[in-house]
C-alpha cells in the first residue's frame, strides 16, 4: 500500500513538472491579462530576443562514435619544414652553395639527380639542427656538362630545384 502511493505521488510530482517546465518555457502561451502574478513569467517575448533566451537542446547522437588516443598534427600552410632554398651559382661551374632554413630538427638529404630522375651524387645525409644553413659542395668534373636537378629532402618534404652544370 504505501510503495502504491509512493510510486503514484512519484508519477504526479514529475508530470507537474513537466507541465510547470512546459508553461514556463512556452513562448506562445496565452495567459489573462487580469491575473498579473504569473504575468512576470508567462509574458510573450518579442521577436528580437527570442533567438537568445530560447532553450536549446542538443541530443547526443544515436551511435556513439569511436573515440581516438591518437595524436593529430595538423599541418598549417606557413608551418613548413623546409623554407627559403636557394642554390647559387646557376648556371655552375666548379661549386654549387645550397642555403636553406630547416624550423625544427630533422633528417635532412641532398641528392643530385639527373634528368630523368635517376641519383647521380648524394652530396649530403644527416640530421640537422633548426635554423639557416649553407651547404658548399665542390664539382672537381664529378658531373658531366647538363642539366640536373637537386632535391633536398627534410623529413616528409622536398625542394626541387634545377641547375645547369657548365
Amino acid at each position: 500500500m504505501v510503495t502504491t502511493s509512493t510510486k503514484k505521488n512519484s508519477w504526479i510530482i514529475c508530470i507537474a513538472l513537466v507541465i510547470f517546465v512546459n508553461l514556463f518555457f512556452c513562448s506562445s502561451f496565452a495567459h489573462s491579462q487580469a491575473d498579473t502574478t504569473y504575468l512576470h513569467f508567462l509574458k510573450p517575448r518579442t521577436q528580437k530576443n527570442t533567438f537568445k533566451s530560447s532553450l536549446h537542446l542538443v541530443m547526443p547522437p544515436i551511435k556513439p562514435s569511436v573515440i581516438s588516443t591518437s595524436r593529430v598534427i595538423v599541418a598549417r600552410p606557413d608551418d613548413r619544414l623546409l623554407n627559403n632554398v636557394q642554390v647559387y651559382p646557376n648556371p655552375v661551374t666548379d661549386q654549387i652553395n645550397l642555403k636553406y632554413e630547416i624550423s625544427r630538427n630533422s633528417l635532412v638529404s641532398i641528392k643530385i639527380l639527373d634528368v630523368l630522375g635517376n641519383e647521380v651524387i648524394t652530396i649530403f645525409s644527416q640530421r640537422v639542427e633548426a635554423g639557416e644553413k649553407t651547404y658548399t659542395y665542390l664539382l672537381n668534373n664529378k658531373l658531366p656538362r647538363g642539366f640536373y636537378f637537386i632535391r633536398i629532402i627534410a623529413g616528409t618534404e622536398s625542394v626541387i630545384k634545377r641547375i645547369s652544370v657548365l
